[in-house]
């Protein structure tokens, strides 16, 4: 991460402490206050998540390293949110946001995000060669056999844009997120509960495959429903290694 992100990042962080202060500040203010009462609606709940991940979730362009959560599987997002509360994914401005959150509202959260739907916001792409287009190429729609590396489409979906409930679409995604998830998983400040699957996989690639296969994701132009598919789409089993935790989900 440059310098200009991680600014960024730690000013957008401090958004959303300020957005959390000024609703715990309405919710103690007496009835004398001249303070109009902040609305209890949805839209007010998720502000702020908004803050950083945009209106509706499609993300924002000032900040390559936030995602888009707008039509990803209800699921997954909830999945995500308990994981940050756990601190099974480490990321402090999501776990101050969530600590103290109760699973109503983990969820009513997760489901307002999986149910907008908003046009895709092409990101830049780093300029790599075409030998690591081609390679990154290979490893989403093929996988590498000799290093005992799955295919992404086989988890992801044939179209990339995830599986329900719980896979999430890569398509729409910028090149950095893309890989400082992957170098997540190898580091371990993200995990999942059970078999730890994105790890194993991660950890199988090179450093090589990492920007391969972020730069060939993010230059691809997304199709025009990026909603998930249907759970009865995966037809593929997943790797052995790779079975269902105790939750009865897949990492």
């Amino acid at each position: 991460m440059n310098l200009s992100l991680s600014l960024r990042t730690k000013l957008r962080a401090g958004v959303v402490l300020l957005a959390f202060g000024a609703s715990a500040a309405a919710s103690a203010a007496t009835p004398q206050s001249a303070a109009a009462p902040v609305p209890d609606t949805t839209e007010q709940r998720v502000a702020a998540c908004t803050s950083c991940h945009g209106a509706h979730g499609a993300g924002t362009p000032d900040n390559v390293l936030i995602p888009r959560l707008a039509g990803k599987p209800a699921g997954y997002l909830l999945q995500q949110l308990e994981y940050f509360q756990t601190g099974q994914r480490q990321h402090a401005p999501m776990e101050y946001v969530v600590r103290q959150l109760g699973p109503a509202y983990l969820r009513q959260i997760a489901e307002y995000f999986a149910q907008q739907d908003v046009p895709y916001r092409k990101l830049p792409v780093p300029p790599v060669s075409s030998e690591t287009l081609r390679r990154g190429e290979q490893l989403v729609l093929r996988g590498d056999s000799t290093r005992g590396v799955p295919s992404c489409v086989s988890c992801h979906g044939a179209k990339l844009t995830g599986v329900q409930p719980m896979m999430p679409g890569l398509m729409g995604l910028s090149y950095d997120y893309l890989s400082a998830q992957l170098v997540s998983w190898r580091t371990r400040t993200r995990a999942a509960e059970g078999p730890y699957c994105m790890g194993v996989v991660a950890n199988r690639m090179r450093e090589s495959d990492i920007t391969a296969v972020a730069a060939w994701l993010a230059s691809q132009q997304p199709p025009s429903d990026l909603h998930p598919a249907p759970a009865s789409a995966q037809t593929e089993p997943l790797p052995g290694w790779c079975v269902m935790g105790h939750s009865g989900v897949a990492p």
